[in-house]
């Protein structure tokens, strides 16, 4: 079976491709990776979700090649990160930092058409419906908030005094389970709603 590795980090790359070749597989690095999922002979690609285009990449390879399988490789451990990626297509998921071994485990299992997630990203995807939902104001508050923005420069942007924007912040952590602005962050991150757009 041909595997397709994306990754922005060419050692990282080729160390990818040394353990899977090693183990008998055909790995390689498109140069256009769409191209690649949409090929008949195509097989499983690893795709390093760091960005939003590698976001799009993966709607677009589940949108025009459903068949085709990827497991997506996060550069952090976020339960919340995982879940987004099975939502948006993936079918396993991979921390970037595991072993040689549990990367071999992964793509034998995925290639049998199973799915491998971390259990803290199987939790967060049987509590989906517990995902707290935010306006688009309240995520475009969040995302000033963690680019460092005060509550008095926020206050004015959004139209609010500083008390009432101090009180509909408070509204939303509590939403989000969080008592402090950082813990707010942190929930708002876990869920992926940070990434730039």
């Amino acid at each position: 079976m041909d595997l397709a590795v994306i990754d922005p980090l060419p050692m990282y790359r080729h160390g990818v491709i040394a353990v899977l070749s090693a183990a008998g597989y055909q790995v390689g690095i498109p140069t256009d990776p769409l191209a690649w999922a949409r090929q008949s002979h195509a097989g499983l690609m690893l795709l390093t979700l760091a960005n939003a285009t590698d976001w799009n990449l993966l709607g677009r390879v589940r949108q025009d090649a459903p068949e085709r399988s990827v497991i997506a490789v996060l550069s952090e451990e976020s339960a919340g990160l995982g879940a987004r990626a099975v939502r948006a297509g993936a079918r396993s998921v991979l921390h970037r930092e595991v072993s040689a071994a549990a990367l071999r485990r992964t793509v034998e299992a995925t290639i049998d058409g199973q799915t491998v997630v971390p259990a803290a990203v199987a939790a967060a995807l049987a509590g989906a419906e517990a995902t707290p939902v935010v306006t688009a104001d309240q995520l475009t508050w969040l995302r000033h908030l963690a680019a460092g923005m005060t509550v008095a420069e926020l206050a004015r942007l959004a139209g609010y005094s500083e008390r009432a924007m101090y009180r509909l912040l408070q509204t939303l952590y509590r939403r989000l389970g969080a008592r402090t602005r950082i813990e707010a962050i942190v929930r708002a991150q876990e869920q992926g709603w940070l990434l730039s757009r």
